[in-house]
């Protein structure tokens, strides 16, 4: 029996050598176990919220209780889940591989980000055990800044505190990307999944700090009565409102453009062939992070805004959905004749591919000023952020969880219970969530856990979907382990994909590469052939 190759998990064994570690490897399987464990408490307050909303009458939570119970899921899903999520694991895991370097351009400084993250978890943990915040995760003024009864500040500083470790990621990757990709890879040849991290890297540099300020102004309102937001004090809630959205629609594209990488390594290794128009779909990260910065106005049609303003922003959100559009035609394009597998990350590719479609074309529904009226603040606008956000990226999430985890952990899982899980969260999310577009249609209003008794029905059957949902977000957590421990060894190229990082062994050395490799060719060169995997 040989020894195993040294990697960079049995480079150390000692929880002074995980916690104290700079590579960029073990601090991106650190930020996995950390997004997971607040992944479990975020899908817990969802499903206290789903089961109360089983009858009309809102028998299991009080009025304040569900609005703390949404609120809990809200904050921690966006911020402790969906923007982390795949940069900070994925990105963290991948961009040097793929890039051909050694470790991230600033090792300290991604050590201190994790750090940061935990310590604003340790502030929403906090606010958990001393009773939550009612507020939304939305935090609107002024029952934020002056009427909550909930613990907003303490919130407040959990999202101000994390927003730091997303500045200093966005940061690090922006450099890495510029400063040490391998000898020959200019930006014609880099894999989209490092495009996708460096658009999202300039929004996270860019947007942050304006959530942050704002969140120390409702603190600074809050705490000494400073008329910023109060109109009694001099100050204009709607201010809050679009400093709030300039950064938090942009944060969308945080939460999707990482998902959008992913799918097109996915899908060219599914399809075993190029992707189709490299170019356009390279450029159409960069132009959803540009444009992405202008449409923060479709949040306040109803908000008495000018015409004319809602006008250049209805327009400008229907402009974000092209360069959307062109990623999904150019995926379809890749498919059309491939030699297509149908192992578990390319059905969680599929999956992603069909949810973020739903979700851009309700998405252009909404920039239409007349629906718009007529749906807002209704279950429609939470179905269609959830296509999104929920399928979208945490299929992505998913299918790369299951594509790349061979190479992080070495060890093949169960094929069959991954694509059983595919199939599960795909069906699961369906029946969740489109009911609830038909109860925005009939005008049922967001945040509410009385309802009219007509309703039920369709509640009643997202209730059910819920908690499918639940049991298949579940799954992997059984199968996944298992292959730590008794997982078929894999070697380094499992699905025959192309990209560096598939040429070094699984799980990868400590440094990566023995000597830096320079690249000669164009990324997702596949073989001629389509006699499967290599």
């Amino acid at each position: 029996m040989t020894a195993n190759p040294p990697s960079y998990l049995n480079a150390g064994h000692t929880i002074r050598s995980w916690l104290l570690t700079t590579d960029h490897k073990r601090i991106a399987v650190l930020y996995l176990v950390s997004v997971t464990f607040f992944f479990l408490i975020g899908g817990a307050a969802a499903g206290l919220v789903r089961a109360d909303l089983l009858t009309p009458e809102g028998d299991l939570l009080t009025n304040e209780g569900y609005n703390r119970a949404f609120t809990l899921h809200g904050v921690i899903m966006v911020w402790f889940f969906l923007i982390p999520s795949i940069p900070n694991v994925f990105g963290n895991f991948l961009i040097p591989l793929m890039i051909g370097a050694r470790d991230l351009a600033f090792p300290r400084l991604n050590l201190l980000s994790w750090y940061i993250y935990m310590l604003g978890g340790l502030f929403t943990l906090i606010v958990l055990l001393v009773g939550g915040v009612d507020t939304g995760w939305t935090f609107y003024t002024p029952l934020s800044s002056m009427f909550s009864n909930g613990h907003v500040v303490l919130v407040a500083a959990s999202v101000f505190i994390v927003g730091f470790s997303s500045i200093l990621t966005g940061l690090n990757f922006i450099v890495t990307i510029h400063k040490l990709r391998a000898p020959g890879m200019g930006w014609g040849r880099m894999p989209l999944f490092v495009w996708s991290h460096y658009a999202t890297s300039i929004i996270l540099v860019l947007a942050t700090p304006v959530l942050s300020i704002t969140l120390l102004l409702i603190a600074a309102e809050r705490l000494f009565g400073l008329g910023i937001f109060d109109p009694a004090l001099g100050g204009d809630p709607l201010l809050f409102q679009h400093l709030f959205w300039f950064y938090s629609h942009p944060a969308v594209y945080i939460m999707v453009l990482p998902a959008l990488g992913v799918i097109s390594e996915l899908v060219a290794a599914a399809a075993r062939k190029p992707v189709f128009g490299y170019s356009f779909v390279a450029g159409s990260s960069i132009a959803i992070a540009i444009i992405g910065f202008f449409v923060w106005g479709h949040h306040m049609f109803v908000s008495g805004q000018s015409m004319y303003a809602s006008a250049v922003f209805s327009f400008l959100s229907l402009a974000v959905a092209v360069p959307s559009g062109i990623k999904v035609y150019n995926w379809t394009a890749t498919l059309y004749k491939g030699n297509i597998l149908l192992d578990p990350p390319f059905l969680f590719a599929m999956s992603f591919i069909g949810l973020f479609v739903v979700g851009g074309l309700t998405g252009i529904a909404l920039a239409m000023l007349s629906i718009d009226v007529h749906v807002h603040d209704t279950y429609f606008v939470v179905a269609h952020f959830h296509y999104i956000m929920v399928g979208g990226t945490i299929s992505a999430y998913f299918g790369a969880l299951h594509f790349w985890w061979p190479k992080m952990f070495g060890r093949m899982y169960p094929l069959t219970w991954g694509r059983i899980t595919a199939a599960t969260i795909f069906f699961g999310f369906n029946l969740t969530f489109f009911p609830q577009f038909i109860l925005g249609f009939l005008g049922m209003p967001r945040r509410y856990h009385v309802y009219a008794p007509e309703f039920q029905t369709l509640h009643v059957l997202s209730s059910a979907g819920s908690t499918l949902l639940g049991f298949a977000y579940l799954l992997p957590f059984v199968y996944l382990g298992y292959s730590l421990v008794a997982g078929k060894r894999a070697s380094a190229n499992p699905w025959g994909a192309t990209g560096l990082e598939w040429t070094v062994p699984s799980p990868p050395p400590k440094h990566n590469f023995v000597e830096i490799p320079t690249v000669t060719g164009r990324p997702y060169e596949y073989p001629v052939d389509k006699e499967g995997r290599k």
